[in-house]
């Protein structure tokens, strides 16, 4: 999977609670637009991805582990 595709579909999962991150914090009395939200998601994608390798790193770890 390229950084790419592994980008979109964090900004698709992200999309996906959008509704409920805006309705909390328009309950807290802080505005949210997409404006105001897409440094944001720059961040959010990375620690996503940061996120990913690691999960993908420690995977790769057992499986070694199981062929030993």
């Amino acid at each position: 999977m390229t950084e790419q595709e592994k980008s979109l579909q964090f900004m698709q999962i992200a999309l996906k609670y959008f509704p409920l991150a805006k309705e909390q914090l328009d309950k807290a009395g802080i505005e949210l637009s997409f404006e105001v939200i897409q440094p944001f998601m720059e961040l959010f994608t990375k620690v996503m991805d940061e996120a990913y390798e690691l999960g993908r790193n420690e995977a790769l770890k057992e499986t070694n582990q199981i062929k030993s």
